[in-house]
């Protein structure tokens, strides 16, 4: 997606599965403190939107910010979170999100 890269990662076999965990990380690249602050904020509102309620479980995400983010529409961003979700196949049964 171009304001940001998610990975996904199966939940240690130790850790009980019912808690969703999510990791955000912005290289420098992005820009100075603020800038990436600023991509770090944007991404963990759109995931706190999106994500508890259609993740699954037993995965473990980690949202990488890009330079894009900064200028992207915050409901487009939105849109992608959900597609990647659905194309890292990510989403919980019974979630199905519409392509448009």
């Amino acid at each position: 997606m171009p304001g940001f890269v998610l990975q996904v990662a199966p939940v240690p076999a130790d850790r009980p599965p019912p808690t969703v965990r999510v990791g955000f990380t912005v290289s420098r690249k992005v820009g100075n403190a603020v800038a990436r602050n600023r991509v770090r904020r944007r991404l963990r509102e759109i995931a706190g939107m999106v994500i508890p309620g259609t993740a699954r479980s037993d995965l473990d995400y980690v949202l990488v910010g890009r330079q894009a983010a900064l200028a992207r529409d915050f409901a487009a961003m939105r849109q992608e979170l959900q597609e990647a979700l659905r194309r890292l196949k990510a989403l919980a049964p019974g979630n199905v999100v519409a392509t448009p």
